[in-house]
């Protein structure tokens, strides 16, 4: 017999899961913000979290709660935004979810099961953060971090991050394939592919580091090819986004979303990190890379591109956002899903048009106070004349 609070808390759910989004007020003219989050725990379907069985759950207590709902990939399949969403229970082990909208800023609904990997690693304690990549090779691929125990550190928080690789296509049947092998760098988080071969190779953005937490001697993005994407080999990664000093980028970053082919450049939306008095900052900032030769740096505004705001300060891990994934739609029209404090999910809407203004017309960071107020004097001075000429 199902429980009677059952009905109850689902109709709870269906006003959740019913409501509609709408733009905020924020504006900078790049992108649009949203008044709701699109996932959070709540939309996790009852059934994954309760007992329904009134004899067996006679309280109606949560069996296997869920934490947060956070850092999804994202794919259009079949004229549906999809999200692959990790989902944390309260047991702090991710695993990875599908959520789908018709029109991808509200009403997404989890498909009725999660996403069932095969499990080949057996060392392999914890999975998430998924990119997506549509591929020219006709498969989608999942790229994620693989977390294991660092068996050789008797530290219970030492861990080893890894690269792991399925591919799919239809985001319910998988084949997991080998692990990413970095031949330089002991360790992994963050790889995205790249959805075209280059110079007929399968393409990686990497974090090299040298621990789980900490870069090390890991410069920043990197940038390596592999003849195989069955049995994935880096043999030489090429920092195309560096970490400099007294950025955003400070501490580390890492590629986010699967980049976007726009009209002059590869759009890459990252993360970046910088120490505070707080702990870990993360924020997103863009860069571009060449059409041709997706290695090579072409555009790098300086600055934040985008941070949490109000409410999107505070969870988990606060004062954090974090994106793995984007649709760029055939009409110009980009969606870009990204996670505030380590605990829910949002949408920036944008098009590839505004996206790649940003990147060539916006300054690049000068690095020095005293360059920077020249560029800000400058910026000031243009629209003094401009506001004169206006009103003579």
């Amino acid at each position: 017999m199902i429980h009677k609070k059952y009905y109850e808390e689902l109709e709870k759910y269906n006003q959740l899961i019913s409501r509609k989004n709408s733009k905020s007020d924020f504006y900078n003219g790049i992108y649009d913000r949203y008044r709701y989050p699109v996932l959070t725990r709540e939309h996790a379907p009852l059934h994954w979290r309760y007992d329904l069985d009134a004899r067996t759950n006679p309280y109606f207590m949560e069996r296997l709660g869920v934490n947060a709902v956070m850092n999804a990939g994202a794919i259009e399949l079949d004229g549906r935004f999809c999200l692959v969403a990790r989902v944390e229970g309260n047991d702090r082990k991710s695993f990875f979810a599908v959520a789908q909208s018709d029109n991808g800023i509200d009403q997404f609904r989890f498909w009725d099961d999660p996403v069932i990997l095969p499990d080949t690693c057996p060392e392999e304690t914890n999975a998430y953060d998924m990119r997506l990549t549509r591929h020219e090779d006709g498969y989608i691929y999942g790229v994620f971090c693989s977390e294991s125990k660092d068996a050789k550190n008797p530290d219970l928080s030492a861990a080893v991050a890894q690269a792991g690789i399925v591919r799919t296509k239809d985001l319910k049947t998988w084949e997991r394939l080998d692990n990413l092998k970095t031949l330089h760098s002991p360790q992994q988080r963050n790889v995205v592919l790249h959805p075209e071969f280059v110079n007929g190779k399968y393409a990686f953005y990497t974090r090299p580091m040298d621990g789980f937490i900490d870069t090390g001697n890991g410069g920043g993005i990197g940038f390596g090819l592999s003849d195989s994407i069955e049995y994935a080999v880096i043999d030489k990664e090429t920092i195309i986004s560096r970490r400099v000093y007294h950025t955003l980028t400070e501490s580390k970053n890492g590629a986010g979303a699967v980049p976007i082919k726009g009209k002059k450049c590869w759009i890459h939306i990252a993360h970046g990190v910088r120490n505070t008095a707080a702990g870990l900052r993360y924020v997103l900032y863009a860069f571009g890379t060449d059409l041709h030769d997706p290695a090579k740096l072409v555009a790098a505004p300086s600055g934040v591109f985008l941070v949490p705001l109000g409410t999107e300060r505070v969870g988990d891990v606060s004062n954090v956002v974090f994106t793995n994934g984007a649709i760029a739609r055939e009409n110009g029209d980009v969606y870009i899903y990204y996670a505030s404090c380590d605990t829910r999910m949002h949408v920036a809407t944008t098009t590839i048009d505004k996206l790649e203004d940003y990147l060539f017309h916006t300054p690049q960071d000068a690095l020095r106070t005293a360059d920077c107020v020249k560029q800000r004097c400058w910026l000031i001075d243009k629209n003094k004349k401009l506001l004169d000429q206006t009103a003579e």
